[in-house]
């Protein structure tokens, strides 16, 4: 089913998110939604608290970032499809590097942000196995991605407070409802669908 996705300014963005209980029948129900809205929303990522769910679960298709990179690159988010229950970033390495970043709980905002290249994470895969895995370029920035929002942060959380200012009118406008978008959101300001 496809859920609505949570507009900036809804407070469950904001919040540090809550441990999955593997044992939750409604699990499995709950990742095929992620999934399906993810896609219809033409993402590679989304988080529990985008969909109004205070916990900690992401779910990544990074293929469509494969075009363009490097062979070896590529090969790797070419077949990135991957679930994170109850994700910890153990460490962030190697050099820091700018790229535009885009959220489908802000649409129509991109800004460059500034991550590390590699990223070290311990979670539960779909199958409530644990994986401790080290990802690098894209994989590793995506996931950094993901796995703020579980933390309570945005990617606007980290751009300049100028940068913040120029851009406030479009965020206000976001919470507020006031912008064309291709899926269905809610908006706090509202406090209904769209």
């Amino acid at each position: 089913m496809i859920l609505p996705i949570v507009a900036y300014g809804h407070s469950v963005l904001k919040k540090v998110a809550v441990d999955v209980d593997i044992n939750d029948p409604e699990l499995p129900t709950l990742l095929e939604n992620m999934w399906e809205t993810m896609y219809n929303a033409e993402g590679v990522g989304i988080a529990a608290p985008q969909i109004g769910k205070s916990l900690r679960i992401f779910v990544i298709d990074a293929s469509p970032f494969a075009e363009g990179e490097s062979p070896e690159e590529a090969a790797v988010l070419k077949n990135f499809k991957k679930v994170f229950i109850n994700a910890e970033i153990i460490e962030e390495n190697g050099e820091s590097w700018s790229f535009k970043e885009g959220c489908l709980s802000i649409p129509g905002v991109n800004e460059k942000i500034s991550r590390k290249s590699e990223v070290t994470i311990k979670y539960l895969d779909e199958n409530f196995k644990e994986q401790q895995e080290t990802y690098t370029g894209l994989a590793a920035r995506v996931i950094q991605h993901e796995y703020d929002h579980i933390e309570g942060v945005l990617f606007t959380d980290k751009i300049s407070s100028l940068k913040k200012k120029l851009i406030q009118s479009k965020l206000t406008n976001i919470s507020k409802g006031n912008i064309p978008q291709g899926y269905p959101m809610i908006f706090p300001s509202l406090k209904k669908r769209r």
